[in-house]
């Protein structure tokens, strides 16, 4: 089966071959009459790079899809507001469109929602980047939030692993236990297949250090997951593979 990157390229293939056998404006007309974007029929967009899935467990039943394109746009509910409020960091200072549909055992505790939140969530970037051909893949972002400060590195490298400095005041921050931040990046990091280092410089109220680093985040996967025309077509390793 194709992945979503491969599926992509193989429809714009196709779009290629319409505009080369009929011309430009036949190109135009089957995008028109598909309901596709008008970047697409002016052939201004080389790939869709998003991704949509599914995991039920006997824990957890997730729906999620991720456009890393996008403009910020988001619906996410999880059943742990605070929780919302940090994904949707990611997708607004991220610019990515993000949907997310979280049901779990909340009963218990939140620890089941938010690692398979991790797991879809960091899955769905690995699928939406595809075979990361012409990725600039590394990245490090840091943002303040009055008094906290965070730094956020990561490598799409192919190679999960996770390194998280940071420490809290209480065992919560809202309705989310703080050890679950690092789980869930952790989570997130096996998914994605990338190294994360995770560090807070200053720190304060623990509202602050949690968004410091939710935002720290988002800006690193923006600038990890752009394409870097230098590298079109070849893989960012001297391995030449990830």
């Amino acid at each position: 089966m194709l992945s979503c990157a491969n599926r992509a390229e193989t429809f714009f293939l196709s779009l290629k071959l319409c505009e080369l056998a009929a011309g430009k404006e036949a190109r135009q007309k089957v995008a028109e009459a598909l309901g596709l974007p008008d970047e697409i029929g002016n052939n201004k967009l080389t790939t869709l790079r998003e991704a949509s899935l599914s995991r039920k467990t006997k824990e957890t039943s997730i729906n999620l899809s991720l456009n890393l394109d996008g403009s910020g746009k988001h619906k996410i509910s999880t059943g742990i507001p605070f929780f919302d409020h940090m994904l949707s960091q990611i997708a607004v200072h991220g610019l990515f469109d993000l949907i997310i549909q979280a049901k779990g055992d909340l009963e218990i505790d939140p620890h089941h929602t938010v690692e398979d939140v991790g797991l879809a969530l960091g899955k769905a970037f690995d699928q939406a980047l595809g075979d990361r051909k012409g990725l600039v893949r590394m990245a490090t972002a840091s943002v303040p939030m009055d008094e906290s400060l965070a730094q956020v590195s990561l490598d799409f490298s192919g190679r999960p692993y996770t390194v998280v400095e940071a420490t809290w005041n209480d065992l919560k921050v809202g309705d989310l236990p703080v050890t679950l931040i690092t789980h869930f990046l952790e989570s997130f990091a096996v998914q994605a297949r990338c190294n994360l280092s995770v560090r807070l410089i200053t720190s304060g109220d623990d509202h602050h250090r949690a968004e410091a680093i939710f935002k720290s985040l988002a800006r690193a996967l923006d600038a990890a997951t752009q394409l870097d025309p230098r590298r079109t077509g070849t893989v960012p390793s001297s391995k030449g593979v990830l």
